[in-house]
């Protein structure tokens, strides 16, 4: 999927259509004091080994890319619901 630079889209903000510029979002670091984080350090601590079997199959065909949206005209970002894809290109880098 090939998306433009800057595209022309709406801006709950500013509540009109205007001209946006697109950034792919990075996964950031997973933190270790998340409830489900801390539990999986409690069962994985000692003895023992790992608390559940392996997962079974493939991967996936697609993944799910994050894009961010900067309105040029009030400078807020906002970040629609995320969308499937198998390639994600930003034209123009």
């Amino acid at each position: 999927m090939k998306i433009p630079r800057k595209i022309k889209r709406y801006c709950p903000f500013c509540k009109k259509h205007t001209l946006h510029e697109v950034d792919k979002m990075k996964k950031r670091k997973a933190s270790e004091l998340k409830r489900g984080q801390r539990r999986f350090r409690r069962a994985t601590s000692g003895y023992g080994g790992f608390p559940r079997p392996k997962p079974e199959g493939r991967e996936k065909t697609s993944r799910r890319i994050a894009t961010r949206f900067m309105c040029t005209v009030c400078k807020k970002m906002h970040q629609p619901p995320s969308i499937r894809s198998k390639k994600f290109e930003i034209e123009g880098e």
